[in-house]
């Protein structure tokens, strides 16, 4: 697959910081201890001892897209739950909490930082494409695992040059399948207009709904982007508007996610079908905006919604529930970012077990060899699956329209594997 130049720009940074700082890189004897016995001999155990397992985490706590902050209270939330219960496979985890404020650089930073003065066994969440990117060729020459990165880009699991890095939400291509799927259902002679983020997020999504829809009667009519560093995105909304487009497809983080909303609202000449992507869907994005305002947003989901009333006895969402408020008692358990920490702390709980070593080239096979894992906060029928050819753990979604003051599931859950079939380079 194409990177785009984005991503290479975020590869460059990279590389040059990697120059400078080369002669501090260099892993001390400790990162060549040896697990015991048979084939795991020789194999990093660097951060994991019989007692304990050392993880770091890169959130943008603060800058332009802090609202996605909160997913490492979630994370943080489970381990410790898990670490009053006994630990993984009895190792309590300790968990670093690092900010890179959304910027690539501070990112490689703070992965160095991570690994060569935390020591830490792996680098589990790094958020968003650019600073995932930007860290990526670090952690693989270090062979430090970073599993289940928070963002969906297709890229983490169509390039086999980096084994130590993969996904875990479904990818933004699988995501796009699936309301390109809906519209040719549902609107099959759609007008679309699309705002997206100007980096590989914002693309990877909007050419994969681009290719799904083609040689339907679905059309693309208008397209704007936005930087991240933009106060807002009022210009894109009112040149979309002039399209008279009757579906807008919102491809953004939180902060513009709401901006677009907000707009859209207040521009009562236009009505499209707004469609908003997954990562900016939170109740904590459309709150802002008004809940009568967003009433008939649609969007796509693969985890269990706490604030639903479905799952008020669901025993998973029972425990998180009870868990967020012992553990992070100043945070809302409703907010679905929240529940998407949770859910994804939990998956790699599943991985941690599943490790044939305890070693970082353990959980590195482990997290790629994933088959049909059962997760308590993904929907029924959402498993966890990876193998040879396939590096994508989730390609499964359901559909969800905002109605009243929640989000509403829709339609059957759409394994795009089986739609469209896989995803390849």
């Amino acid at each position: 697959m194409r990177k785009t130049t984005a991503l290479r720009a975020a590869a460059a940074a990279t590389a040059a910081l990697l120059t400078m700082t080369a002669c501090s890189s260099r892993r001390d004897e400790a990162d060549r201890d040896t697990a015991a016995g048979g084939a795991c001999k020789g194999q990093q155990t660097t951060g994991i001892t019989d007692d304990t397992i050392k993880l770091g985490g890169i959130y943008p706590l603060s800058g332009p897209a802090s609202a996605y902050g909160t997913i490492s209270k979630g994370v943080g939330a489970y381990f410790q739950y898990v670490n009053d219960k006994g630990g993984i496979a009895g190792r309590k985890v300790r968990f670093i909490v690092r900010d890179d404020g959304y910027q690539p650089p501070k990112a490689v930073e703070e992965a160095r930082r991570l690994v060569e003065r935390e020591k830490v066994f792996a680098v589990f969440q790094t958020l968003g494409t650019p600073s995932t990117a930007a860290v990526w060729d670090y952690l693989d020459k270090q062979k430090v695992p970073q599993p289940f990165v928070a963002t969906g880009a297709s890229v983490w699991g169509t390039d086999a040059r980096h084994p130590w890095t993969i996904g875990w939400q479904p990818n933004y291509v699988a995501e796009a399948r699936v309301y390109a799927k809906y519209l040719k259902d549902t609107k099959p002679k759609a007008r679309v207009a699309v705002l997206y983020q100007n980096d590989d997020f914002g693309k990877d999504l909007l050419g994969g709904f681009e290719k799904a829809v083609a040689g339907s009667g679905v059309k693309v009519v208008a397209r704007e982007s936005y930087e991240v560093t933009d106060p807002s995105v009022s210009a894109q909304m009112a040149s979309l508007s002039r399209s008279k487009a009757d579906v807008l497809l919102d491809v953004t983080t939180p902060k513009f996610g709401s901006q677009a909303l907000a707009a859209d609202a207040r521009n009562t000449g236009w009505n499209p079908l707004h469609i908003v992507n997954n990562v900016a869907s939170s109740a904590a994005v459309l709150k802002p905006v008004g809940f009568k305002n967003v009433q008939g947003v649609v969007s796509a989901t693969y985890f269990k919604d706490p604030a639903d009333p479905q799952w008020a006895d669901d025993p998973d969402v029972k425990t998180y529930k009870e868990a967020l408020h012992e553990y992070a008692p100043d945070t809302d358990p409703d907010n679905q970012f929240n529940a998407y920490g949770w859910a994804v702390a939990s998956s790699l709980h599943k991985a941690l077990d599943s490790m044939k070593c305890p070693t970082r080239e353990g959980l590195r096979d482990a997290v790629r060899n994933l088959k049909d894992v059962r997760v308590g906060m993904l929907l029924p029928g959402v498993t966890m699956s990876t193998g040879h050819g396939d590096a994508f753990p989730l390609e499964t979604m359901q559909l969800m329209r905002f109605k009243g003051e929640r989000w509403q599931l829709f339609g059957k859950p759409v394994d795009t594997r089986e739609e469209f079939g896989p995803l390849t380079k």
